[in-house]
């Protein structure tokens, strides 16, 4: 299971169970997640902004109203940070919060991220008490209201209380509550990728001119791979046929390394009639040489002419013979502004899905950490995705993926 490229949203309210919230955002962050932490007034009596705004590495929110607006962005962020959120927990949920969250109250970034939270989005209630709290009347109907409408509360542990009794009440230890959202994820994430047969190709493909010379590209292979732990972490049963990079096996990841075009296209022709899925992730060169020279081609002349022929198209193969139930995805990199292409490419070769990128070196396509992408589904449907990281892309893809799967059940 993993939470990696996860936007976790932490309410903070004021208990004494605040003082574990700090141990709770690294091992978030340790994880692969993107923690952003509101606070109540209250909460900051018992652990400072400084200290979990230095851990998530993200400013604390508590106030509506921002001191300055500096931006668009700050006019909303009640709106938006409810959009980006995965998921938001609120750790500890106190007496007075529950209340106000029952009531509908959104008077600061706590309580109306709550409500703006996009719907389906899992909601984690750590409620953390004296015991005679925890057990009143009025705590219990609120907790029970919250339970019926969506929110998934956790009962607290027994235990030593800050009163100095013993008995219920206690927030559990961070490592439990990261452990509770990362199942919930997991499970809310997977149920269309469950138990799928998926190919992914990454990297790109050496083309030899030589012994010692090849055609290639730039291409890193991370968002291939980014795509294959993605959909392991999602139950699915992955196989990626990588070409030559320097990148770890995704746990759980069946890898086949190729090395050219050919390769790759045999590869993933055992595969054709098995798999439910295949993503093309790779760069394959479009050419290869008609003639492989035999040791080393000597620097006798001033030019050199060298005939290419044209190699298969993998993706738009397994599409042209897929069934109905076979889903096929692919990447168009595309100079900017050139998404026409794209469309075209994805009738083309009849895929389902297709990633436009643009290709600047610095942010998004070869041999960088980043991506933009722009999904465009079978149906014209168009997603444009902000900068992200090439995991947080993978999970936004296999997102649509998910969509896709669902529309044909």
């Amino acid at each position: 299971m993993s939470i990696q490229g996860k936007n976790i949203l932490l309410g903070v309210c004021g208990g004494i169970a605040a003082c574990k919230i700090p141990m709770l955002v690294r091992i978030l962050k340790k994880r692969g997640a993107h923690v952003r932490v509101l606070m109540t007034d209250a909460a900051t009596k018992f652990v400072t902004e400084l200290t979990l705004a230095t851990l998530s590495q993200e400013p604390v929110q508590k106030d509506i109203f921002p001191g300055g607006y500096s931006s668009r962005e700050d006019w909303t962020r009640h709106i938006s940070i409810g959009e980006w959120a995965d998921a938001y927990v609120i750790a500890p949920a106190t007496a007075n919060t529950i209340a106000r969250l029952a009531a509908g109250m959104c008077d600061d970034m706590l309580t109306a991220a709550f409500i703006t939270l996009r719907p389906k989005k899992p909601k984690f209630l750590f409620p953390a008490m004296d015991g005679e709290m925890s057990g009143s009347a009025t705590v219990r109907k609120n907790l029970k209201w919250l339970s019926e409408n969506g929110c998934r509360v956790i009962e607290p542990e027994s235990g030593s209380l800050a009163s100095g009794q013993c008995g219920a009440g206690r927030m559990p230890e961070p490592e439990t509550i990261a452990a509770t959202i990362e199942e919930t994820l997991v499970e809310h994430r997977s149920r269309f990728l469950k138990s799928k047969s998926i190919v992914i190709t990454a990297g790109p493909t050496r083309e030899k001119i030589d012994d010692v010379r090849f055609i290639s590209n730039y291409s890193s292979g991370k968002m291939g791979f980014a795509l294959a732990a993605a959909a392991a972490g999602r139950g699915a049963a992955v196989t990626l046929i990588t070409g030559p990079v320097q990148l770890k096996t995704p746990e759980g990841v069946r890898r086949i390394d190729v090395e050219n075009a050919l390769e790759m296209d045999n590869a993933v022709k055992e595969h054709y009639r098995s798999c439910d899925i295949c993503i093309g992730a790779a760069a394959v060169a479009d050419y290869r040489p008609a003639d492989r020279s035999a040791g080393k081609i000597k620097k006798s002349i001033e030019t050199m002419d060298i005939a290419l022929v044209k190699n298969p198209d993998i993706l738009a193969g397994f599409a042209a013979q897929k069934t109905s139930s076979q889903i096929a995805v692919g990447f168009a990199l595309e100079t900017e502004g050139n998404i026409g292409s794209a469309r075209e490419k994805l009738d083309r070769k009849k895929l389902d899905l297709i990633a436009y990128n643009t290709y600047d070196g610095k942010t998004s396509g070869f041999d960088v950490d980043t991506n933009i992408l722009t999904l465009i589904g079978r149906d014209g449907s168009i997603d444009e995705l902000p900068l992200l990281s090439k995991p947080e892309a993978a999970e936004r893809m296999l997102d649509a993926i998910e969509k896709l799967l669902n529309s044909d059940e």
